[in-house]
């Protein structure tokens, strides 16, 4: 991880344009009854899902297990991908955002490097001893309460854990989060731009459950609304040029990420990378905060 961060988890969603690229409309109440279908919407760095209670309710905590990527790599090209669980950051009023999780990268030098870490919005990440390898099952959790948050990341593979809880200096507990995200790096408070996401394949979440008012459900459950984020990300865009397209059109292709259909009952659900060839101009994506790279 590195020290480029959004200055505060609210300006970071000013960075780049703020149109919503794809919005569904819900499922009929009657499907809700039993468990809501995600609505639908595209951001410039996130993928997954995020949960979004009543507005009286906070979360008070969230957890998943995934399966840790492997990368592919080339020389001559940095990527990076962040796989994390998370509680706020998500709403434009937001000041803060809790999470933990892994990284999957490539350096420039055709490396992969695989890392741990957790970050408290707007401080900076903080790297872990944790020794991550491809393939090794991590469970990762994010429990609020007042102030004090509760970190933990754990090797179910190897048997490594990390335990923390620390009092911060804001927090939101508005959203739950599961994600596969680009990290951005920020050259000022609303200049945040996603850095080259990594090809990590497909990354397979299990577990996936928040907390609220006691009650504990999947992604799907009926007390909250999920909304399912596709990542869109324009190879050229991955640069301190955001946008810079000749003609205001878009590459002729793009890196992307989407989420499967969660399962109502265990929250299961995948990620999986793919470029994709586009033949029109689109809109900008939104950059959501998170991990720096």
């Amino acid at each position: 991880m590195s020290a480029c961060k959004p200055p505060t988890a609210a300006r970071s969603l000013l960075c780049g344009l703020l149109a919503i690229a794809a919005v569904i409309a819900p499922a009929s109440a009657a499907a809700a009854a039993s468990a809501r279908t995600p609505t639908h919407a595209v951001s410039s760095n996130w993928a997954g899902y995020v949960a979004l209670p009543g507005a009286a309710t906070r979360f008070s905590a969230v957890s998943a297990t995934w399966t840790a990527p492997s990368v592919t790599c080339a020389r001559g090209h940095a990527s990076y991908s962040a796989t994390w669980v998370g509680l706020g950051g998500y709403r434009e009023s937001a000041n803060a955002l809790e999470q933990a999780g892994t990284n999957a990268d490539c350096s420039s030098g055709g490396r992969a490097v695989y890392s741990s870490w957790y970050e408290l919005l707007p401080a900076a990440p903080v790297s872990l001893s944790l020794s991550i390898h491809p393939g090794d099952v991590v469970s990762a959790s994010v429990t609020l309460r007042a102030r004090h948050v509760t970190l933990r990341v754990r090797d179910i593979t190897s048997g490594q854990r990390f335990s923390a809880t620390l009092r911060a200096a804001a927090v939101d507990a508005s959203t739950a989060e599961w994600i596969v995200e680009a990290p951005s790096e920020c050259s000022s408070e609303n200049a945040c731009v996603p850095l080259p996401l990594s090809d990590f394949g497909t990354v397979a979440f299990s577990g996936a459950s928040a907390s609220a008012r006691g009650h504990t459900g999947a992604i799907a459950d009926p007390l909250w609304a999920a909304t399912a984020l596709e990542l869109r990300q324009s190879p050229l865009r991955a640069g301190p040029r955001e946008g810079a397209v000749a003609g205001g059109h878009r590459a002729s292709a793009v890196t992307a990420a989407w989420p499967s259909a969660p399962d109502a009952v265990s929250g299961a659900f995948s990620v999986a990378w793919q470029q994709q060839g586009v033949l029109a101009q689109e809109p900008t994506a939104p950059t959501l905060p998170g991990a720096g790279g």
